[in-house]
């Protein structure tokens, strides 16, 4: 079976700029890549920005520093385990977002009702993950 898991989180994104607003973001567990979540992030007045993140990273950074490169993922500790931010990093800016971690880790748990972590890379995942790709290159030919 192959199924999605959506969820939506309300997140407080603070900009380079010294912006700070509440935002929906919109998440996404597909059975077909499951060591990766969607996160689509619903900004006013623009078009939604989507950022893939690792599962794994989500689940390590909620309880302890995560990440290299571009994503980065930790809990916030002066607000007693409560929230965590994500630090996203590409050319056109940064931007960090801070989201409530029981939301963040129930939907998490979730997940791996449907997909346990440890196993995402088993042959049967993987099948199905080169077939996705391969399907959505075709697609955009």
């Amino acid at each position: 079976m192959n199924s999605t898991l959506r969820g939506q989180i309300t997140m407080e994104l603070a900009t380079e700029a010294g912006l700070s607003y509440q935002i929906q973001v919109r998440l996404a567990f597909h059975q077909a890549t499951p060591w990766v979540i969607e996160l689509t992030f619903l900004l006013p007045g623009d078009e939604p920005v989507r950022w893939t993140v690792s599962r794994e990273l989500l689940l390590d950074g909620l309880s302890t520093v995560a990440g290299e490169g571009d994503i980065h993922v930790r809990p916030l500790e002066w607000h007693d385990g409560e929230l965590v931010a994500i630090s996203l990093r590409s050319p056109e800016g940064e931007a960090e977002l801070i989201a409530p971690l029981t939301a963040l880790h129930a939907y998490l748990l979730r997940t791996d009702m449907m997909t346990p972590f440890g196993e995402e890379f088993s042959d049967e995942w993987l099948d199905r993950g080169i077939t996705r790709l391969l399907d959505d290159a075709e697609q955009h030919q």
